[in-house]
């Protein structure tokens, strides 16, 4: 029994993931949109941000880019103008997703440990004031991407598709850029939700163990206690977020050294290095499906 095309099965994946991603994100938007849900309004804004930048991924690098690549690949949006434009907007919107997860995190992380600061920084203005900034970071910062890029064909003096320049393995300047590109996402934001969560999780046990101690002494014997219970699930959910991310992310950090190392052509959907690369993109847009719903999750134990 022969397996289906790769080609198809990357078309059926990323419409599968289009269909899913788009409507959890925008039900998402609109529930976190009237402020019902039991959270502060500091949580709200995070989530909302996180929600849109998801969906923006899923819009710019699934709806307007991998599908209509697979399906419609002759189309006006491949044509090079406007593919080197929605590269740089995938780029801006994979960034801030990634960010707004690791200001969310810290947010998350001043407000159980940092009791003192939580007063000034866990507010609705504060919350504001981080998004705009990472979003407008984000934009500045991957500008040169657009001007990495140049035409894979050019027929009647119309260039057609994006590839990268060659330029990029002789010109320490554009090194530098990839590599500060892969080390701002995603592996600072790596070692920062690891660090971020493994301090939340180390004050909520030491925590915990005071508050049975004290318990034990008032009460005379151990029982049972729901704020423990609580602090418990916190913990499981804190590293179900890091192990998602990691684990959605890692491949790409390795396609990454890979490709900078050798210098091979893909040679078609049977290629490994095209492999590698197509699953590293699979697994980085899924990402966008699974970090509302975990972080919602985590709001309702902490």
């Amino acid at each position: 029994m022969h397996s289906p095309p790769r080609g198809l099965v990357y078309a059926i994946y990323y419409a599968t993931l289009a269909a899913i991603a788009v409507p959890v994100n925008l039900l998402a938007i609109v529930i976190l949109s009237r402020g019902r849900c039991g959270l502060s309004r500091c949580i709200t804004r995070y989530l909302l941000s996180m929600a849109v930048s998801d969906l923006a991924v899923i819009v710019t690098a699934v709806i307007l880019n991998r599908i209509p690549g697979i399906y419609f690949p002759a189309g006006y949006l491949s044509l090079t103008p406007v593919c080197r434009v929605s590269i740089t907007i995938i780029y801006v919107a994979r960034d801030s997703s990634v960010w707004l997860t690791v200001a969310f995190t810290f947010d998350r992380f001043v407000a159980i440990c940092c009791l003192k600061l939580k007063t000034k920084y866990c507010t609705d203005k504060m919350a504001s004031k981080v998004i705009a900034t990472v979003c407008c970071l984000c934009c500045l910062i991957n500008i040169p991407w657009y001007f990495l890029h140049e035409p894979v064909y050019i027929i009647n003096d119309v260039p057609w598709y994006c590839r990268l320049k060659e330029i990029r393995y002789s010109s320490p300047l554009w090194a530098t850029f990839q590599w500060s590109d892969r080390l701002l996402t995603p592996c600072i934001p790596f070692s920062l939700i690891l660090l971020l969560n493994a301090m939340t999780v180390r004050y909520i046990l030491v925590a915990s163990r005071a508050r049975r101690r004290l318990r034990v002494k008032s009460d005379g014997e151990s029982q049972s206690d729901p704020e423990i219970e609580s602090r418990r699930k916190s913990i499981v959910l804190l590293f179900a977020i890091s192990g998602s991310f990691i684990l959605l992310w890692t491949t790409y950090v390795v396609q990454f050294f890979y490709d900078r190392f050798t210098n091979d052509q893909i040679k078609g959907f049977n290629d490994p290095k095209f492999i590698l690369r197509e699953s590293c993109n699979m697994l980085q847009l899924l990402s966008c499906c699974t970090n509302t719903f975990i972080y919602a999750v985590t709001q309702k134990s902490l």
